[in-house]
């Protein structure tokens, strides 16, 4: 897997904190490890956008972001009005390429979820994956709602002979409701994927050295954690 496309079910789902746990656990497990943003939105130039969050929390990685617009919009829409021009999927995947010819794990993080458009001519995250061979991660919430656009997400990945390599909560609450405790068992249904963990919330707001040390107790070992989702199910009450 030199390639992994991380992609949310929409925008603050903690993507971009998931992308710095999968980072950290590859690192730690000896890996050298390059982070891709595809399209910064949002951040005024100078600004540390998500690529470097993800090496401020995981550690030592190389970051590259092919563009970045001012205005917190899809990115097509916000490189429309900014005037500048648009990443197409044929740039991320150039890049993505080049970073795995010197990387044993690149890491693509998109922009909101699979199909924000990239450009006018409709270009997505889920078209550079296609040229990329690269399986999926999907970063879901935990609550009400979840379950329907991580299943849209899931057949649209299907539809496009994509694997989608699980998916992983990017905010699990210290309080989880009760549709919190039923979504860790359906998830995985509705996916027809695995979990493969849980961040606890605010897990970006730690310390990187903490950070670093809990990520692996948050991502099951596909993902080079120790989180198990059974163990996890029953910690939490959720075998309901």
């Amino acid at each position: 897997m030199p390639i992994l496309v991380i992609t949310g079910t929409g925008t603050e789902v903690g993507k971009t904190v998931t992308t710095a746990a999968v980072a950290a656990c590859a690192l730690a497990a000896g890996r050298s490890v390059a982070v891709l943003k595809a399209a910064q939105t949002g951040v005024a130039p100078g600004e540390p956008g998500d690529a470097a969050e993800v090496a401020r929390l995981a550690g030592a990685l190389t970051t590259a972001e092919l563009a970045r617009y001012p205005e917190p919009l899809a990115p097509g829409t916000a490189a429309r009005r900014a005037g500048l021009a648009p990443v197409r999927p044929q740039d991320v995947v150039e890049a993505a390429q080049k970073l795995a010819a010197e990387h044993d794990l690149v890491l693509v993080e998109g922009a909101g979820g699979l199909l924000v458009r990239f450009d006018e001519a409709g270009g997505t995250l889920a078209d550079a994956a296609q040229s990329l061979r690269a399986p999926v991660l999907v970063v879901a919430t935990a609550g009400l709602g979840t379950l329907n656009t991580t299943e849209l997400t899931a057949r649209e990945l299907r539809s496009r002979g994509l694997e989608l390599l699980g998916v992983v909560i990017g905010s699990w609450p210290d309080s989880p409701d009760l549709a919190s405790r039923c979504n860790v068992t359906d998830l995985p249904e509705v996916a027809g994927a695995p979990l493969l963990g849980a961040l606890p919330a605010g897990s970006g707001a730690l310390p990187p050295a903490a950070f670093r040390v809990a990520a692996r107790g948050w991502l099951a070992p596909r993902l080079d954690g120790t989180w198990e989702a059974e163990a996890f199910r029953g910690r939490t009450g959720s075998q309901v």
